[in-house]
């Protein structure tokens, strides 16, 4: 973007009061959008610039036993502070966003996307290079200022990939999206490609309206030398880590329609490791689901966009309420009630507040078990939120 425009948008949002003049430039008329964040783009939408970012300030307790050994822990800090900037140039986009804060004693300063785009084949066909989200599940698609229970459910933190660096080449059309790429295990270290993962994602939504909607989706990753505990095969007999292929599938079927909303997730993984000391290739298999359902009590619709879904948004100066019930069952990742990684199950109530586009407080309450290998463990949680996005 030019030195000229990137002046010109910064004149143009700081001239707010009667007396701040004129603001001209040599170029394409400027376009200024305040809705969210800040947005400047020219008239014939060649070029674009936009800042943004969210807040969420947390407050949780949580209560775990595991093996009669009792924990309790009681918090107040930023589960999330980001900021970000992304725009286009012409066929070519960006977009960096970064960690101010995180939870849990984290200083910080992490990039979560940082990676360039080129746009020039259309919608249907979007190349996009450096750290991003690996197209994979329904709730880790969907931005943690829009899902609808506080956190998201432990089947998606156990088998979800996140964020790492690679290349991927997606779409979309009216009621479709697909996303295939290759991505690095972790892209933050120098020797990373060893460990490289194939992942793929793709929706179809057969019935889309102004409020009323049917997703389905399916996702997979292969990924190989994968580090592995011998541990989690052994039952403790055997330690250390060993080199692991795996494979990750999911399903996802998802609805709205009016005010009531719901989506489920079906996950599955195979583990295969052949290691000089095990007598023969071992195979572990993990698989899991979840359930959730929710009602807005206001009478508002969840949006749904582009295989995903988004904040609701209240129709009234008043807001919107919004009921949420998850119930969970599988191999999954339980360190929100304390109980550590294992199959159980875990339940999960709330309810949320939506002043208006920007704000949104939340109270959640989720209740764990863990039952495997001789360890018996359970855990609740309560948390409570207030979130600014901008």
């Amino acid at each position: 973007m030019k030195l000229k425009l990137l002046s010109a948008a910064i004149i143009a949002a700081t001239a707010t009061t009667a007396n701040a003049g004129t603001v001209t430039t040599d170029g394409q008329d400027l376009v200024l959008s305040t809705k969210g964040g800040l947005k400047v783009a020219t008239k014939d939408k060649s070029a674009s610039f936009q800042v943004g970012g969210r807040l969420q300030w947390d407050y949780d307790q949580t209560e775990s036993d595991i093996n009669n050994i009792e924990r309790t822990t009681d918090d107040f800090d930023v589960r999330r502070a980001r900021i970000y900037v992304k725009g286009h140039y012409g066929d070519w986009g960006y977009k960096a966003q970064f960690n101010v804060a995180e939870s849990d004693g984290a200083d910080g300063g992490d990039a979560e996307d940082l990676y360039i785009r080129y746009m020039g084949f259309g919608k249907s066909a979007n190349i996009t290079v450096g750290k991003q989200k690996e197209p994979f599940g329904l709730e880790e698609q969907t931005s943690s200022k829009d899902i609808t229970a506080l956190e998201r459910s432990a089947m998606t933190e156990f088998y979800a990939f996140g964020r790492n660096a690679g290349i991927q080449l997606h779409g979309k059309g009216s009621n479709w999206t697909y996303g295939v790429g290759a991505f690095e295990g972790d892209g933050d270290g120098s020797d990373d490609a060893g460990e490289l993962g194939f992942t793929g994602r793709v929706t179809v939504a057969p019935i889309k309206t102004d409020n009323s909607v049917v997703h389905i989706g399916a996702g997979f990753s292969n990924r190989s030398n994968l580090e592995y505990d011998l541990a989690d095969l052994t039952n403790g007999l055997l330690t250390g880590d060993v080199e692991a292929d795996l494979q990750t599938y999911n399903l996802e079927l998802a609805g709205a329609i009016g005010p009531f909303h719901a989506q489920a997730e079906y996950f599955d993984a195979e583990v295969d490791v052949d290691a000089d000391i095990l007598p023969s290739s071992v195979t572990e298999d993990f698989d899991g689901y979840y359930l959730q359902l929710g009602w807005i009590i206001t009478g508002e619709s969840r949006p749904y966009k582009d295989g995903k879904f988004k904040k609701v948004k209240p129709s009234s100066p008043s807001g919107a309420w919004e009921v949420v019930l998850r119930y969970e069952d599988g191999d999954g990742k339980f360190s929100d009630v304390g109980i550590g990684s294992g199959e159980g199950e875990q339940l999960t109530a709330g309810v949320n507040y939506y002043a208006n586009n920007n704000v949104r407080l939340g109270l959640s309450y989720m209740d764990g078990e863990r039952t495997e290998r001789g360890a018996d463990a359970e855990g609740q949680e309560i948390r409570a939120r207030v979130q600014f996005t901008f």
